[in-house]
């Protein structure tokens, strides 16, 4: 008897060291960001952010040439985006972009090798020019949220021909007489952080017009719209949004008051804009590529890999770690300038003979006499 005890008890111990396996050593760390005992802190783990450190370094910038010289546009034939760059610049753009996206195929991942370099003969060629002006546009027209280390290509792709973290339209679930899981409550996705919420918070207001909004700002609201439904997608979008910062809730919201925008910390203003400009990304730009894209780079129900928080942050609050690549690449900071109007045409000024004709005209018409 005391052997079956000592035996069930060194069980138990197994047991018990087998699920403390699964917890995170050393102990987190955290830091304080609001007032004491309201638990406005942020987390950290020094192992996992020792990693997130290395695999947020960015590449060495190529050095800086001269914005003097002929531009692009009048040497080079079908530059559209960067035809104001002198040739110094854009050449060196083309090879930081090769560094920043196709690293092993090289030039020939955008242009055909032995043809001329104007033909839009590949999808990839295509798509880059779309990629560039949407960078652009970041840069220049959503600084509320990119404002200070900005964004390059390197951001998002980090090596690859197309960023790791990416999402398309979810295929609905086979069900019969609504026994299916509709896509919700289901644990084991990645894209709700394997919760169990609903799977595809990215549709509803990355994609299309869905405000998030759940809490009533009156006690016992009435003719409030927010459904079970509806609050659970947002929670599934908050948690996402806290996976791909690494962050949890308090990195936007006040503990005390999730729902108060005036007690908010400003990261969650900046955030509502970052939806914002998510939203005007994958519509303005991305999806309009989806005509050029061969079906491999499409999702199940043929839509284009489109864009979200984890695109660029990648598991860290700021992508990069604030690390400001485009002060080395200020040519990414703006869009094109548009072209100049052509002048106005000038008026024909009648010839003297025509003139003098003219006003004796008028005035033997008015009645006048020389």
């Amino acid at each position: 008897m005391k052997a079956f005890t000592m035996k069930r008890f060194a069980s138990l111990l197994i047991l018990g060291a087998a699920f403390l396996l699964g917890c995170e050593a050393p102990p987190p760390e955290s830091v304080q960001r609001g007032y004491r005992g309201t638990g406005m802190e942020a987390l950290y783990n020094p192992d996992t952010l020792q990693a997130l450190v290395n695999a947020n370094q960015v590449p060495a910038a190529i050095p800086a040439v001269s914005s003097e010289g002929p531009k692009a546009g009048d040497i080079y034939q079908n530059v559209e985006v960067l035809g104001h760059l002198s040739v110094g610049e854009f050449t060196r753009l083309m090879a930081a972009i090769t560094q920043w996206v196709s690293p092993d195929q090289g030039c020939n991942y955008c242009h055909v090798a032995g043809e001329g370099f104007e033909a839009d003969t590949l999808y990839t060629k295509k798509v880059a020019r779309v990629m560039i002006a949407m960078t652009q546009n970041a840069n220049e027209n959503w600084g509320a949220h990119v404002g200070g280390a900005g964004v390059t290509c390197y951001t998002c792709h980090r090596g690859n021909n197309v960023p790791e973290q990416v999402w398309t339209i979810g295929v609905p679930p086979r069900r019969a007489e609504n026994m299916g899981h509709m896509m919700q409550n289901v644990a084991h996705q990645e894209s709700s952080v394997y919760t169990s919420l609903p799977i595809d918070p990215f549709t509803p207001y990355l994609l299309e017009d869905g405000v998030a909004r759940a809490q009533g700002d009156t006690a016992l609201p009435q003719g409030h719209e927010a459904s079970i439904q509806s609050t659970e997608h947002i929670y599934s979008l908050m948690m996402h949004y806290s996976d791909a910062l690494g962050v949890n809730c308090t990195h936007c919201h006040n503990s005390r008051a999730f729902g108060s925008w005036e007690e908010s910390n400003s990261e969650r203003v900046q955030a509502w804009h970052g939806q914002q400009m998510v939203k005007e990304m994958n519509n303005a730009y991305i999806n309009p590529t989806n005509d050029w894209l061969p079906a491999h780079r499409q999702g199940p129900l043929g839509d284009a890999q489109k864009v979200n928080c984890a695109t660029c942050h990648q598991g860290a609050y700021q992508p990069l770690l604030g690390a400001n690549m485009l002060a080395d690449y200020p040519n990414l900071g703006a869009l094109a300038p548009a072209p100049e109007a052509a002048p106005a045409a000038m008026e024909e000024t009648p010839a003297p003979m025509e003139m003098e004709t003219s006003s004796l005209d008028q005035g033997v018409m008015g009645g006048e006499a020389n």
